[in-house]
């Protein structure tokens, strides 16, 4: 059926579009080089927030400020999820227009108690993050991004590995010629969860000695743990015991590049949800003067079930609404829940990308496409739908009206084939309160593995629609 087929958006761009769809990218691939935590990314979009005249939320509370129409604010929680407010000329209990995605990835975590010694090699061990295929992590270059809480409060930022001349990390793999047991194992088991350790050094060295005892400093053993404590303690002022109070984070070393001959694609860590992140973002900083209140949710935890105090599962949003709503003198429980009731939301998360390589996953019919622009889900989800919000046709049509006021490229598409398996967003949870939500994003190909390839296009696209959406 012709009717249904979707146009490539390359082939319908003109040379002026394809220049703003490269520019626009040029600057999304720094921020997914420069951003590879749920810190760094809010930490990033705040700066940018603040640039576009938001103000912090939090100030104008302290200071019984008062918000009116045209104002902008932001909110950020524990330093990993942040809700941005472009308050609109309606009152609020007609409901916003929202933009919510998730800036946690899959990644490998550091344990609390993580460094040991074996066979003169110091290893740091982890917990993995997330649904990921365990073997794609090995013998490829890692760097760790986070933060050390000191015993006196002071927190440390921790980057390593992704400076040209940094040293990277990594965790090692059986070789081939040893391999044959290995091999014969099913993929799940091929690296078990407990051997994803970061091999960090090889050089022993004695402890230094203290005071008078440094005549029976010849009885010291040498170590490797010695030396790479000693490194933690000269450039960072980490003990091992500040472990206990950290968050590290392993992710593949390296910035998002080019992909393809032809530059049309981005490879990068983490397009799984930073490109729907910051597409939302970008168009909330980009549109000005709105009816409806605007907002922009990038929340963290997504990968896990949007648990914790800054997952999408947290009260934090609808007390920041609560807060935004009693700067405006006109808070109520009731005027509350209608503003959440009212409203509307794109939950913009990533869809799985048609792979001919793997057909038999896929649908074809029904499924999202490089280069073919924004994708809707109308149902996520496993098996019969279940876990799935399952958006109404009636907002569908609405959305599909405004994308098609505007002129922006969309597909619609549904994850895999049915009963092949499944995932989910956060638009069930926002859901709950009665409010209208789809799910709408980016095609990606190899999802959820250390580096994913979307498509230039689409990113430009998706903007542009999300754009469409709030204004």
């Amino acid at each position: 059926d012709k009717s249904m087929e979707r146009k490539n958006v390359w082939s319908v761009s003109d040379e002026t579009k394809k220049e703003l769809v490269f520019k626009f990218c040029e600057d999304y691939k720094k921020y997914i080089s420069d951003c590879k935590t749920e810190r760094e990314c809010a930490a990033e979009a705040i700066k940018l927030a603040k640039k576009a005249g938001y103000k912090d939320l939090k100030t104008i509370i302290a200071k019984n400020g008062s918000l009116k129409s045209g104002d902008k604010v932001y909110a950020c929680h524990m330093g990993k999820t942040l809700a941005l407010f472009n308050i609109g000329k309606e009152p609020m209990e007609n409901g916003m227009k929202i933009l919510g995605a998730h800036i946690d990835s899959p990644r490998i975590d550091i344990k609390q108690n993580p460094l040991y010694e074996d066979s003169n090699m110091a290893f740091l061990d982890t917990h993995y993050y997330g649904g990921i295929k365990k073997y794609q992590w090995v013998t490829m270059p890692l760097a760790m991004h986070g933060v050390v809480v000191l015993k006196n409060g002071k927190t440390v930022n921790v980057v390593i590995g992704e400076d040209k001349d940094d040293p990277v990390l990594g965790v090692t793999d059986l070789l081939i010629h040893l391999a044959g047991e290995q091999m014969e194992k099913k993929a799940g088991k091929v690296v078990e969860g407990e051997s994803l350790d970061i091999l960090i050094g090889s050089i022993p060295e004695k402890e230094a000695s203290k005071g008078k005892k440094a005549g029976k400093d010849e009885d010291a053993k040498a170590s490797v743990k010695t030396a790479m404590l000693r490194i933690l303690k000269e450039k960072y002022g980490i003990e091992e015991e500040d472990f206990f109070s950290a968050e590290l984070e392993v992710v593949p070393a390296g910035p998002a590049r080019d992909y393809g001959i032809d530059r049309s694609m981005i490879m990068g860590y983490g397009h799984d949800d930073r490109v729907c992140a910051y597409t939302s973002l970008i168009a909330m900083l980009e549109v000005k003067d709105v009816d409806k209140t605007s907002v922009c949710l990038l929340v963290d935890k997504e990968e896990i079930g949007s648990v914790g105090a800054t997952g999408m599962h947290s009260k934090f949003f609808e007390n920041m609404v609560a807060e935004v709503m009693n700067c405006m003198g006109d808070y109520s429980d009731i005027k509350l829940r209608r503003a959440l009731s009212n409203s509307k939301m794109l939950s913009s998360d990533v869809s799985a990308a048609y792979d001919p390589l793997y057909p038999s996953a896929f649908e074809k019919k029904n499924a999202a496409f490089l280069g073919e622009g924004m994708v809707f889900n109308k149902f996520t989800g496993s098996r019969g739908k279940s876990g799935s919000n399952d958006c109404n046709a009636e907002f569908l049509g609405e959305v599909r009206g405004l994308l098609e006021k505007q002129g922006v490229n969309y597909q619609s598409a549904e994850l895999g084939k049915v009963d092949v398996g499944g995932g989910g967003t956060i638009a069930y949870i926002l859901a709950q309160y009665g409010m209208e939500v789809v799910d709408s994003g980016i095609p990606v190909l190899s999802m959820h593995a250390p580096w994913e390839i979307v498509s230039k296009a689409d990113v430009y696209e998706t903007m542009l629609g999300y754009k469409a959406f709030i204004q």
